[in-house]
């Protein structure tokens, strides 16, 4: 029943801060950190403070240096999983992002707000 709720898009959960919506109990109770300041995972090396554990270890690849995701084409490394499947639009040639006035297209939504500030003139 629960899962469903990813399906059809289903949110009763609502922080009362920022009335951001949640499927389940128990991520509201994990979003509500992020207002109350409670950081209970913290750094060894630098003492920064995090309020989840997945955003420690990612913080942690700052010290180490490792990037366990990697190009299956080139082999480029990186340091989360964000920028690698940006990283292998590149290769495909994919360019999912239209501007609406020049239609002018882009692999990154990233580079077409850059583009779209040289229609509003916009530094």
């Amino acid at each position: 029943m629960q899962h469903s709720r990813i399906h059809n898009g289903e949110k009763p959960f609502t922080c009362d801060v920022c009335h951001k919506g949640f499927f389940y109990k128990s991520s509201l109770v994990t979003h509500f950190r992020t207002h109350s300041g409670y950081k209970p995972f913290t750094c060894d090396i630098c003492h920064k403070g995090f309020f989840h554990k997945f955003i420690l270890e990612t913080h942690a690849r700052i010290h180490s240096g490792e990037k366990p995701f990697s190009c299956d084409i080139c082999h480029k490394a990186f340091k989360q999983k964000c920028p690698l499947m940006q990283h292998i639009l590149s290769h495909s040639g994919e360019k999912q992002f239209f501007c609406d006035i020049c239609h002018k297209a882009f692999a990154f939504r990233s580079s077409l707000a850059k583009h779209a500030r040289t229609h509003s003139g916009e530094k």
